[in-house]
């Protein structure tokens, strides 16, 4: 059926306009992006058949290259990036409204919802690193690198360096595991136990390393993975 064939209040922008955003569905919001349809099918089901090839799921969809996206009927280069670049505004948005948060990072929990929003759904590893004060706030959060789908690494010298500038007082590493299994593998552990030892000498503690994955996390502090200089618990001002 075409988009034109349809009552008025039932097209997507129109039924957008008419009752905001919030009222449309997955399939309607993703054809607005797409724009029109092909083929004897209209912009709605053109994204219909792009959720049936992400099962269903946005963080599925959101973590599909553009060139998968292309190959979905009806949507070329264009739409492709257009997809995809919303997905992106979408993943740093929720990374901003959570930044904006002033609260003592005291629980493993609490840095796996920080940073759930920039990890969830990527097929490749990335770590990174939240700064700290003495009061336990967070003074920055930094990418240290974007891996392979199985692996990464950092860089000690390079964090030392940003946490002097950044005048933090510890550090608490976090990374992703894409395949959906938050538990440390060997190279996790003598990665995580090379920048604690690194920053030894400095006095700044390496307070824990969170592994994300979408649905779960690994804290090597509540684990006993590791023993930290100082842990969550004991930093004071």
């Amino acid at each position: 059926m075409k988009m034109k064939e349809l009552c008025a209040e039932e097209r997507p922008r129109e039924k957008m306009l008419l009752r905001g955003a919030a009222s449309l569905g997955n399939a309607e919001l993703l054809a607005i992006l797409i724009g029109s349809g092909t083929g004897g099918m209209n912009a709605v089901e053109v994204a219909q058949l792009l959720l049936a090839e992400a099962e269903g799921s946005l963080a599925t969809l959101a973590s599909m290259p553009v060139d998968r996206i292309i190959r979905q009927k009806g949507i070329g280069r264009t739409k492709a990036l257009s997809i995809a670049a919303s997905m992106e505004l979408g993943r740093r948005f929720l990374s901003e409204a959570s930044s904006v948060q002033k609260e003592v990072l005291s629980q493993p929990e609490q840095v796996f919802r920080m940073m759930l929003p920039l990890l969830k759904g990527l097929d490749h590893e990335e770590s990174w690193v939240l700064y700290l004060n003495r009061a336990r706030y967070l003074v920055g959060k930094e990418k240290l690198t974007s891996g392979t789908a199985d692996s990464t690494a950092f860089d000690p010298k390079y964090i030392l360096k940003r946490v002097f500038e950044r005048q933090a007082s510890a550090i608490i590493l976090v990374h992703n595991h894409p395949s959906g299994n938050p538990m440390p593998g060997e190279t996790d552990r003598r990665e995580t136990r090379r920048l604690q030892l690194a920053l030894r000498p400095f006095d700044i503690p390496l307070l824990d390393h969170i592994i994300v994955s979408d649905g779960a996390f690994f804290s090597f502090i509540e684990d006993r993975v590791i023993q930290a200089d100082i842990s969550m618990e004991t930093v004071r001002r």
